[in-house]
């Protein structure tokens, strides 16, 4: 029976949804305050963040609680999803500031960083949505069903009189 996507969200008990969305709440203010996409007076950027940036917190957080959700009461194997935790954490470095980077500020410094990691990061948030949305495909893979068939080859009208 081919796979349908979404159709795994439709037998989600309301438990599941509340986990992904308290879980994606958790994950856009974590994200998005430590990294100053959301402005706060705790944390500061030296460069403003970019015009994508809060777009791939809003996917990050959404597919982090789905992926999150997926573990509550499922059918599928349970287990640390390292592809889902790579992938947020390609997301963090994605929307950070790149001279706030303390990683990328020592092995490249700060002009380094502005030149070689800023330009890396919108890599960086497209291989960190992948990589969710990969974990996310592999967790559902067995709850995802699809009502639809083939259809299958009717007689025509000569064969069925047998001429």
């Amino acid at each position: 029976m081919p796979t349908c996507p979404f159709t795994a969200f439709l037998s989600w008990p309301l438990r599941r949804w509340i986990v992904a969305a308290a879980v994606a709440t958790g994950t856009f203010l974590l994200l998005g305050l430590s990294t100053a996409v959301i402005p706060n007076p705790v944390f500061g950027r030296s460069i403003p963040p970019t015009s994508w940036a809060m777009n791939v917190l809003i996917a990050t957080s959404v597919l982090t609680g789905l992926l999150t959700a997926t573990y509550v009461a499922a059918t599928a194997p349970s287990g640390l999803n390292r592809k889902g935790t790579a992938g947020a954490l390609l997301a963090y470095l994605a929307i950070g500031c790149p001279v706030c980077n303390k990683l990328a500020l020592i092995v490249l410094g700060a002009s380094g960083a502005v030149q070689f990691f800023a330009p890396m990061q919108p890599y960086l948030a497209a291989a960190g949505i992948i990589a969710l949305l990969w974990a996310l495909s592999v967790r559902l893979r067995g709850e995802m069903t699809c009502g639809w068939s083939p259809p299958v080859d009717q007689p025509t009208q000569t064969e069925r009189l047998g001429s």
